[in-house]
């Protein structure tokens, strides 16, 4: 999820990051620190000069991304694709601040939308080689999907009783039943190959463009190791006709895999009343079962 920068939200502001950094790393203590214009939900992040971040947890739940990205991102930059962020420092709670926290370099680029991007379909199969490149990258000793992904790369039954509610609430609004035949499906769809990679919010959000083509994924928070299906949500959410349809050919997954993941697109369209997500992951099913 983006927003625009709300500075002072979550108690973090420019000013107690000018101090975190004065009291930690006083050889950046005179860099200017100025809000992102738009800005993630999970932290508060902050440009310190020219070329880096100061990125800030919000709660306590999103604090175990802090040693997993320091860990792994150096782990994961030299074989994907495109740029990913860089970790360059960890911080330390202080001034008032209970959490740790991270500096990373700046990544220039553009947030990914219809009009950033030059080609679709060209950019659907960008993000498809992404998503390839990770699975490929060597799970051993990663991050088991869990509490610290938010389930992601778990199993949907996490989500099953949340699922079921809205079902119930947004009933008369969308075809209740065949929402259920999808996630019952997606359900039965249980992942059974050795854990890979997955980056777990592959969003418009996380995506950068320069010269209108995939430059950088940024926000690793929700990745780990397990089932990749949550990564093909985009072709949902940003996707449609051919470009979906690039999409599904280049990521190269089987049909179980695309089961759940319609499953992880209806989850999360039902709990942001994003009706026009379920209506295109209901066709995609019947499309894709007929």
């Amino acid at each position: 999820m983006t927003e625009l920068h709300q500075d002072g939200r979550a108690g973090i502001d420019a000013a107690l990051v000018r101090r975190l950094i004065a009291q930690q790393f006083p050889q950046w203590a005179d860099l200017p620190v100025t809000p992102v214009a738009v800005d993630g939900w999970d932290n508060r992040t902050y440009r310190l000069g020219p070329d880096l971040t100061a990125r800030l947890p919000t709660h306590e739940s999103y604090v175990a991304a802090v040693d997993k990205e320091h860990q792994w991102l150096p782990v994961l930059a030299p074989l994907l694709p495109v740029e990913i962020p860089t970790a360059v420092a960890k911080g330390a709670p202080g001034e008032g601040y209970p959490h740790p926290w991270a500096i990373r370099r700046w990544i220039s680029g553009t947030t990914a939308s219809p009009e950033s991007v030059a080609d679709l379909e060209a950019f659907a199969r960008e993000i498809a080689e992404f998503v390839r490149g990770l699975q490929s990258v060597d799970a051993t000793g990663g991050p088991l999907a869990g509490a610290h992904s938010f389930y992601r790369g778990a199993s949907l039954e996490n989500y099953h009783d949340e699922t079921v509610d809205a079902l119930a609430v947004l009933k008369g609004r969308i075809d209740a039943d065949l929402s259920r035949e999808v996630w019952d499906a997606a359900l039965a769809a249980s992942w059974d190959g050795p854990p890979v990679w997955f980056h777990g919010d592959i969003a418009a959000g996380n995506l950068l463009v320069r010269d209108g083509r995939l430059s950088a994924v940024i926000d690793f928070g929700t990745s780990g190791v397990g089932d990749p299906a949550c990564d093909l949500v985009i072709a949902y959410g940003f996707f449609s006709g051919s470009s979906r349809a690039a999409f599904r050919d280049a990521v190269r997954q089987d049909d179980a895999t695309w089961a759940r993941a319609r499953g992880w697109a209806l989850w999360k369209a039902l709990i942001t009343d994003s009706l026009p997500i379920v209506e295109a992951v209901l066709a995609d099913h019947v499309t894709q079962t007929d």
